[in-house]
């Protein structure tokens, strides 16, 4: 005899406690991310450096990490846009909903992990 017993998923809706630590997080984040532009966008030129390739670097390094500061801050934009329109949570390529544990570590994900890792693979 086969059971035939139906497999339940975890509710997947994110209950308003979670969208609301959710925001705060992406809300601290941004102010995170805005206030990391503002530093590397007032960051002094080191004042008698010798070697002209230090400065470059040191100038590469900062071009690098204000591109992805800006790269994050607008996933987090993103992310507070899609809780806004009640988007939040659902995985862009597949629908389903994200994890509350993958929210929890990257409130800003627009994948899920499966998706995610496909995407990753493709690369």
């Amino acid at each position: 005899m086969v059971n035939h017993q139906t497999i339940v998923d975890r509710d997947p809706l994110l209950s308003p406690e979670d969208l609301a630590a959710l925001q705060e997080s992406l809300r601290e984040q941004r102010l995170f991310r805005e206030e990391q532009l503002r530093r590397l966008a007032t960051a002094p030129a080191p004042a008698g450096e010798p070697i002209r390739r230090l400065s470059a670097a040191r100038t590469e390094v900062r071009v690098r990490l204000a591109a992805s500061a800006r790269m994050v801050l607008a996933d987090v934009e993103a992310a507070l846009d899609r809780m806004a329109e009640g988007r939040y949570g659902r995985c862009h390529l597949c629908r389903r909903p994200i994890d509350r544990e993958r929210l929890a570590i990257v409130p800003q994900a627009r994948y899920c992990a499966r998706c995610q890792q496909v995407r990753e693979a493709g690369r």
